[in-house]
């Protein structure tokens, strides 16, 4: 004879990933917050600044049963600084002080990345600091080690790389032989 699951293990295989991370840190788990963790779960590797963060979720803001979700601009604002407060986005501020948002694995200490100082265009170093990886993850873990063993708490490290890309220094006109 088959037995059917229980109910308690029906629900546990039906909770949503997104909903038990918003539980896990303590947040209510709104349409409002799904959409916004799920759009940038789904671009781990893109930072947004809130304008583009609006706009990106402009057409997503849906419920299942199809009622559109409400993403006002403060909302948003709202909802970006506790996701931020509670580690679930990392927000960097560039050269230009624009704040920009990304979803922060639980796993990372540290995500490198370029901000070019021209275009101010935001690219993920992952890729290219693969082979040192490993050594910039233990030096992310040893500095949030110290500074927690000094009292500090709730912390994530930002490892920003500053210049200028190459599409703007091969772009840019060459200006070696020019006296100032």
């Amino acid at each position: 004879m088959a037995t059917r699951p229980s109910r308690k293990n029906a629900e546990a295989e039906s909770v949503d990933p997104i909903d038990a991370l918003l539980s896990a840190h303590g947040l209510r788990r709104t349409a409002a917050a799904r959409t916004v963790l799920g759009w940038l779960l789904a671009h781990p590797d893109t930072s947004y600044t809130h304008a583009q963060l609006q706009m990106a979720l402009s057409g997503e803001g849906t419920e299942a049963d199809g009622a559109a979700v409400a993403l006002d601009r403060v909302t948003l604002y709202r909802l970006i600084d506790r996701l931020t407060q509670v580690g679930l986005l990392l927000c960097r501020v560039d050269a230009s002080r624009v704040r920009r948002y990304q979803a922060m694995p639980t796993s990372v200490h540290a995500i490198p990345h370029f901000e070019c100082q021209s275009c101010h265009r935001d690219s993920p170093l992952a890729g290219a600091l693969q082979a040192n990886a490993n050594d910039l993850e233990r030096a992310a873990q040893s500095a949030l080690a110290a500074l927690q063993a000094l009292g500090y708490q709730g912390m994530s490290m930002d490892f920003a790389v500053r210049g200028v890309c190459v599409d703007c220094a091969t772009s840019a006109p060459d200006t070696a032989g020019v006296a100032a």
